[in-house]
């Protein structure tokens, strides 16, 4: 059975500028991606069934994001056509990499193949954002500027690099995150030339600091090689390596319970 892989990503920057009238923020940041995957088998069923059978912890079926997603592209065709999806997590869960996301628009491709459907990137990208704000950026898969709610996309250009990623051993909650902090009045938006300058910081970074202190800790760890940075909404902390003997040194001072891994981001 094929394997289907669905990557992480980093936030480059993170500004909160406004917010909707529906309680959602707006926002402007850069998603760049990584080779660090989850592995998702989609077995193909007739009964209109979207169902995941293998227990992922920390993720009951009913709020898993590629059940969600499965079941929104379910209810627009015709027919009997159901699944079963068999998830492999490997991204930490509540790390802001963006791994549940990723699981949903690469269930909205795979399905799109398997059940024969036709639709457009774009129309998967609609979906998918009905379900989660950062779908559509892994429906296209390509690195992005984005705005509104993050579903408002660009093409960016990116170089290659290497990332060294440390997951503290906390899950954090995204809502929590964005119900705690207090960004009004809200930062002024800022033009691609002003992130390509490097005047441009994670406005989530504080209040997950505050909230979560394992955060703070992985952050004050990270700073100590370099310049650190939290990603989306936390907990993941990470630095761009310039070289990876030293990203190994860094990596035999990692506090227990963390995960740490060494890896590249695409310049596409």
């Amino acid at each position: 059975m094929k394997i289907w892989h669905a990557p992480a990503k980093l936030n480059l920057f993170l500004h909160v500028v406004g917010r909707l009238d529906n309680g959602y923020h707006q926002l402007q940041t850069v998603y760049q991606f990584i080779d660090w995957k989850d592995e998702l088998e989609f077995e193909v069923t007739h009964n209109g069934q979207i169902r995941r059978p293998i227990e992922v912890k920390g993720i009951p079926e009913e709020q898993c994001l590629t059940v969600k997603a499965a079941r929104a592209l379910r209810d627009l065709i015709p027919g009997t056509e159901g699944v079963s999806i068999r998830l492999k997590k490997n991204i930490p869960v509540g790390s802001g990499l963006g791994g549940g996301s990723s699981d949903a628009a690469t269930t909205l491709i795979a399905l799109n193949e398997l059940w024969n459907l036709g639709l457009s990137y774009d129309e998967l990208a609609e979906i998918g954002a009905a379900v989660g704000a950062d779908i559509p950026v892994f429906v296209y898969g390509k690195n992005a500027w984005a705005e509104g709610t993050g579903e408002i996309l660009s093409q960016i250009s990116l170089s290659e690099r290497r990332y060294l990623v440390a997951v503290p051993s906390v899950e954090v909650s995204t809502r929590r995150v964005f119900q705690e902090c207090d960004l009004s009045p809200y930062r002024d938006r800022i033009s691609l030339q002003d992130f390509y300058d490097g005047a441009v910081c994670n406005d989530l970074e504080p209040t997950a600091c505050r909230l979560y202190p394992e955060v703070r800790l992985a952050l004050e760890w990270l700073n100590q090689y370099g310049e650190a940075r939290m990603t989306g909404s936390g907990g993941a902390i990470y630095m761009e390596v310039k070289v990876e003997k030293h990203a190994k040194q860094i990596l035999q001072q990692q506090p227990p319970g963390y995960r740490c891994r060494i890896c590249v981001a695409t310049g596409e």
